[in-house]
């Protein structure tokens, strides 16, 4: 039966989790929160866009310059660094594997493989130990400052494949926040754009009288509107999968919580169990003394 010292100290390490689990909890609560802001201050700037796509399509009638290309798919796939967040990473590996294996399954022989571009390097090590290298590889950003220099440097790399045609689709799997501390995997074409939204902007009225002019060449104008819309899908993306990582974790800690509450209190109740045994032992050896004393008097 363990000692007096080892349950004291038994409650004190778990009164010591307990403490540090409620300050992760209580982090997890705020970074959803500066998330959630991200992702709601992108509507003003998806406005502005979408206003100068509308102008750059009503400028070519016969559609965007878009070169259709038999290149391999990229996906861009947003993950975790850190543990703690429940099953954050496998359920969107799994997401990411089944994309994979249907389209190993619809190509041919002579196609090539997907691109993988990955951020977190326990999803990129997930996909690795299923055989789907990463050919290039981010860290998650600590914040929502952060976000912005990561996802231009995976917008200069998805404009340099494109532009040599090394890529052909692009795709995006991350987690979408749902509020409180529930998400699920989502997955969205970045690129080409969807040809229904498109049309529907081709044939929205304008708010004023005339349609603006542009002075740039409709493709140097598309690509630079591109890149923007590229910049945008992305950073929305990280956003949410972050809110969606922490909603996982603050979920994860509010089980282990609960796990350490019950914990303690069977610790507590053992070492109340045990200092009583030992009371009720040194009064028994005192009355057991006290008989002897009057016995041999």
């Amino acid at each position: 039966m363990p000692t007096t010292e080892a349950l004291q100290r038994k409650i004190s390490s778990a009164r010591e989790l307990q403490s540090i689990v409620k300050t992760m909890k209580a982090l997890a609560a705020v970074s959803i929160h500066q998330y959630e802001r991200a992702v709601s201050s992108l509507s003003t700037y998806q406005q502005v866009l979408e206003l100068s796509l509308q102008v750059l399509l009503h400028h070519t009638p016969n559609g965007l310059p878009i070169r259709p290309t038999a290149a391999p798919p990229c996906l861009v796939i947003f993950g975790s660094d850190q543990g703690m967040c429940g099953r954050f990473n496998e359920q969107l590996a799994a997401a990411v594997l089944d994309h994979l294996q249907n389209h190993l399954s619809q190509a041919n022989e002579r196609s090539l493989p997907p691109r993988l571009i990955t951020v977190g390097t326990r999803l990129a090590a997930r996909l690795a130990d299923d055989g789907y290298a990463t050919d290039s590889s981010f860290s998650v950003p600590s914040s929502v400052s952060g976000i912005t220099p990561m996802v231009q440097t995976i917008v200069q790399k998805l404009e340099e494949w494109r532009s040599h045609s090394a890529i052909g689709s692009i795709y995006v799997f991350h987690h979408r926040f749902l509020g409180g501390s529930s998400y699920r995997p989502k997955t969205f074409q970045l690129y080409p754009l969807d040809a229904d939204w498109l049309n529907h902007l081709r044939h929205q009225p304008w708010r004023s009288r005339q349609v603006p002019m542009i002075t740039l060449p409709p493709e140097q104008l598309f690509s630079a509107l591109f890149q923007q819309l590229f910049f945008l899908g992305l950073f929305r993306a990280c956003a949410e999968s972050l809110a969606s990582e922490n909603a996982s974790r603050l979920a994860a800690m509010q089980v282990a919580e609960k796990n350490i509450q019950e914990r303690l209190a069977q610790i507590q109740s053992d070492y109340n169990q045990h200092r009583q045994t030992l009371v009720t032992e040194e009064l028994l050896d005192i009355i057991a003394g006290f008989e002897a004393l009057q016995s041999d008097s």
